[in-house]
């Protein structure tokens, strides 16, 4: 499947077949794909956090309105942000490029997110949405469906996983067989609504 089919083709899908399992590498594909999604100042704010522990999924499943898919699909992630990955060795991130770069970037990582909590929060959840959306389109070219979710309590998904103080939950995606169709899609906006040219 060529890119365009799959992001034509990619539904959000809510029933997934319970036995169907993924195989470890198929899992690690999708997350070295992830691994290449641009992010602000080549921060990574990314952290996947692969829930495969049944008894955690069914923990998550009581906060989350009870939605099957958190224990039926094959891989469920919860992807966090770290918010303060700015200020631990971003250097080490900028080794492969060339000095020149290096000298002008690096430095300009701290000024750009000290003492900005906004800023921190919100290139966390923009690297992990555009995250997300390779995962979900890795996951229709291997032949899965996909499922984004924000239906949960995210405080009790937290205390679940015990996500460090200065990380955040971006969202959780399904992934798997799924078994029922999506329903048709709803309705969009018209283009010219979507669309504006230099100015509102």
């Amino acid at each position: 499947m060529n890119t365009l089919e799959a992001i034509r083709s990619r539904r959000s899908v809510k029933h997934y077949d319970p036995n169907h399992k993924m195989s470890d590498e198929e899992i690690k594909q999708i997350f070295e794909l992830a691994r290449l999604s641009p992010s602000a100042f080549n921060l990574q704010h990314w952290r996947f956090v692969n829930v495969n522990d049944p008894e955690l999924r069914k923990e998550i499943r009581a906060v989350a309105w009870d939605q099957a898919q958190v224990t039926d699909s094959s891989l469920f992630i919860v992807l966090c942000a770290d918010t303060q990955t700015w200020q631990k060795n971003p250097a080490a991130l900028w080794t492969g490029a060339p000095q020149a770069v290096q000298d002008i970037l690096v430095p300009a990582i701290d000024g750009y997110y000290r003492d900005k909590p906004s800023v921190q929060r919100d290139e966390g959840l923009r690297s992990c949405g555009i995250a997300a959306q390779t995962i979900m389109l890795a996951a229709k070219e291997m032949g899965y469906d996909s499922c984004p979710m924000d239906g949960f309590d995210f405080d009790a998904v937290a205390q679940l996983i015990n996500l460090p103080e200065d990380h955040i939950i971006t969202m959780c995606i399904a992934i798997g067989k799924g078994t029922q169709d999506a329903w048709p899609r709803p309705g969009s906006f018209d283009y010219e609504q979507v669309v504006i040219e230099n100015r509102f």
